[in-house]
């Protein structure tokens, strides 16, 4: 049987997608849902403990307010301890096994740090001792119950792909593939599907062709999921190989993990299986956490409404002129490859009297006879692109990022530079720290374009909040320069 007849098969053996499922939610949600039950308990042990026994006490109506503060206190106390270990990610909650005595060891630590506050601060009047002690026995058996039922409704969940569903890609050599127990992936980075690509041996016939071809699938199928992590199962010693297969899935915005080979192994044979993750090494990480995802998202979206609202009588005055101006449409539409290669259409002010969006696309250059009498005003002052904001709204794009060029120039630039296609590890933006340097307007020469590269892959490297504040301001200055607007 030939490489290419054993490859199809392989592929073929992957099986068909699974469908989509209607409500899912993400795995980034659990340490907070998690947290929030704990503190809901604890604050509600303290209500009802210290409430009951002053009840027992007076047969009067307490007041319960100190409890309240008590309760309050103590579960912030707690979950930051929780928390802080790593007992809320989501490999700990989906583990089948109770934590009793992490959760009796956080919660015993929490309230001594309660008698001792109370201690210190001298609130013995308004919390009595045994209040505080029906609380410290009330609190971490409702603890128990609660963490026993959120891991059930998490089984249920995942079982029923709600929740933690994207699958893993492992990409490995035949021999390393033989040491790996299929189990142990699922479990240990909390998956609920492992699709396999397997390379061929170091000495096979064309091996390096074929490795190619089988990478390019890993990667198309990891982008066509939304994989969780690509995982490498490759000797550690065969360093070239490491490399290759590195180049090939660096495209993809997602965390690669090199996995302990037959060898590292060997010698950690009948130790915890938490030491397969422990040993992974992180060979690419994920340009932006979930997390990050989530609080840029947010942003994104204030933002984007607020200059709607701002901006929208700007907006309707050039919607008139350009009907005015010239025929044709006045939002001018173009493909372009967002996050993860994925093709949206951008929406622009028309500009130029023609419209060019196929495998050949002109730019713009100064003085192009193309570009509208307003076109020229829209462009200079960079109105033309205020229609993104619908694209931000709609989650295509993001307020800062790479900014996208037209698939024409994607294709060519993508041939002339091998990490060009890293800018799509992040969604593209309107404005982004090559532009607010300068690196905008046409790209003539293979510079030009790998400047704007370095500083796009900057820019993803280096995220965070107040950098995309920055770019904003200094976008602001940039449009008054004009530089390389025409």
């Amino acid at each position: 049987m030939s490489d290419s007849t054993e490859f199809r098969n392989e592929v073929n053996a992957i099986g068909p997608a699974r469908a989509a499922t209607p409500f899912r939610i993400s795995e980034s949600v659990v340490p907070y849902l998690l947290s929030t039950i704990d503190l809901s308990i604890i604050f509600l042990s303290s209500i009802v403990a210290g409430g009951s026994y002053d009840w027992l006490l007076s047969h009067e109506l307490p007041n319960l307010l100190p409890y309240c503060a008590i309760g309050i206190l103590s579960g912030l106390l707690y979950i930051l301890r929780m928390g802080g270990k790593g007992h809320y990610n989501f490999t700990e909650a989906i583990r089948p096994r109770l934590e009793i005595s992490r959760i009796a060891s956080c919660w015993s630590i929490t309230a001594l740090l309660l008698a001792l506050l109370a201690f210190l601060l001298k609130i013995g009047p308004s919390y009595s001792r045994g209040a505080l002690v029906a609380f410290s026995m009330l609190a971490p058996l409702l603890l128990f119950a609660g963490r026993s039922l959120a891991k059930t409704f998490l089984a249920a969940a995942v079982s029923h792909k709600v929740i933690g569903w994207r699958p893993i890609v492992v990409i490995g050599a035949p021999r390393e593939f033989a040491a790996l127990r299929e189990q142990s992936l699922l479990t240990e980075f909390s998956t609920g599907d492992v699709k396999t690509f397997m390379l061929r041996d170091a000495d096979a016939t064309n091996a390096s062709s074929v490795d190619a071809t089988i990478l390019n699938s890993a990667a198309a199928f990891a982008r066509r999921h939304d994989c969780r992590e690509i995982l490498l199962a490759l000797p550690w010693a065969d360093t070239k190989r490491l490399d290759f297969v590195c180049n090939h899935i660096s495209a993809t915005p997602t965390a690669a993990w090199l996995l302990p080979d037959a060898n590292v192994r060997a010698l950690t044979r009948g130790a915890a299986p938490e030491c397969l993750r422990a040993l992974a090494i992180n060979v690419q990480s994920a340009p932006l956490s979930e997390a990050q995802c989530l609080m840029k998202r947010s942003v994104d979206i204030a933002l984007a409404v607020l200059a709607l609202l701002f901006f929208s009588p700007i907006i309707a005055i050039t919607a008139i002129a350009i009907k005015l101006d010239t025929p044709g449409p006045i939002i001018f539409r173009q493909d372009r490859k967002g996050f993860n290669g994925r093709r949206f259409k951008i929406f622009k002010f028309r500009s130029m009297t023609s419209q060019d969006n196929g495998p050949t696309v002109s730019q713009a250059t100064r003085d192009d006879p193309r570009v509208t009498e307003i076109g020229r005003i829209l462009r200079a002052t960079s109105v033309d692109e205020l229609p993104q904001l619908f694209n931000v709204l709609r989650g295509e794009m993001s307020l800062v990022g790479p900014r996208p060029h037209a698939l024409a120039h994607d294709d060519q630039f993508e041939q002339m530079l091998s990490n060009y296609a890293v800018r799509q590890h992040v969604k593209p933006g309107i404005t982004g720290w090559a532009q607010c340097n300068g690196a905008r307007g046409a790209t003539p020469s293979l510079d030009h374009i790998a400047e704007r590269v370095r500083l796009d892959l900057w820019y993803i490297n280096n995220w965070s909040m107040k950098l995309d504040v920055k770019i904003l301001v200094r976008t602001l200055f940039e449009v008054m320069k004009q530089r390389n607007a025409y």
